[in-house]
């Protein structure tokens, strides 16, 4: 019995090591298309400037409390635009994994090598994991920088745990892609449409009253897991929220 679980441990910490190796791959496929990388910057930051224009058209006593604190529409959106591009580029690198694999003809070697597939999913994402919440942090620090948004410094760690806790569901949704890739060769337009209703129902980019005309979409964002990351992550950096409330979206 001993030699088994010996074995099991063993086999497991074997997996665990091979997971730096698919991180380091993908860092420096990356940083070899730097051009990409700055783009993908570049188009974040654009965003912002189109919603700061929008603010200007929206009334700030419309907005949503957090804490007691009244959001401004530009604190409000900027969160909405960090998590909602946590959510699409952690799907297409996902899924571009896959592919990239499939049309470089590696996919069936790396599959028959004694590599177990929960470690090739997981491999697939470490460098999202690794990098996302990190770039979601860079980029709301160059929001206040750059706009002048205020954010509630100690409800950082807050928002750090909620974007790790929701990394499952992000995951979840780019092996869905990745399996319509893999059957359908260009089947991931149905799982991007699915991810654009969810983003649209999840009140990223205008608070979810205005869903009050609209029961059916009230009902979608009661179960839409985004709806309660985006609030857990609000009521952290806007609101203040401690680690009691935290844990409690968490759950």
């Amino acid at each position: 019995m001993s030699i088994s679980v010996t074995a099991r441990r063993a086999a497991f910490w074997e997996e665990v090591r091979k997971l730096p190796a698919f991180f380091r791959r993908d860092l420096l496929v990356t940083w070899s298309y730097k051009l990409q990388f700055f783009t993908d910057w570049i188009n974040l930051i654009g965003q912002v400037f189109v919603f700061y224009f929008i603010s200007g058209f929206v009334n700030g006593s419309a907005m949503p409390s957090y804490g007691g604190t009244q959001a401004s529409y530009l604190q409000f959106v900027t969160i909405g635009i960090a998590v909602t591009s946590f959510l699409q580029v952690s799907l297409a690198r996902v899924t571009a994994a896959i592919r990239n694999e499939q049309l470089q003809g590696t996919l069936e070697t790396l599959l028959l090598t004694p590599t177990a597939p929960a470690t090739f999913q997981l491999g697939s994402a470490m460098y999202e994991i690794a990098y996302v919440p990190v770039r979601v942090v860079l980029f709301l620090g160059f929001a206040a920088v750059i706009f002048g948004v205020h954010y509630t410094v100690s409800g950082l760690p807050q928002a750090v745990a909620v974007l790790v806790v929701f990394v499952p569901f992000v995951w979840g949704l780019g092996v869905i892609s990745a399996a319509a890739t893999l059957t359908y060769r260009r089947g991931t337009s149905f799982v991007g449409a699915g991810a654009s209703a969810l983003t649209i129902t999840s009140g990223a980019y205008f608070p979810l009253t205005a869903f009050a005309s609209f029961p059916i979409l009230k009902s979608i964002a009661a179960l839409n897991p985004i709806t309660y990351a985006l609030l857990a992550i609000r009521n952290a950096l806007i609101g203040g929220a401690g680690w009691g409330a935290t844990l409690k979206a968490i759950w």
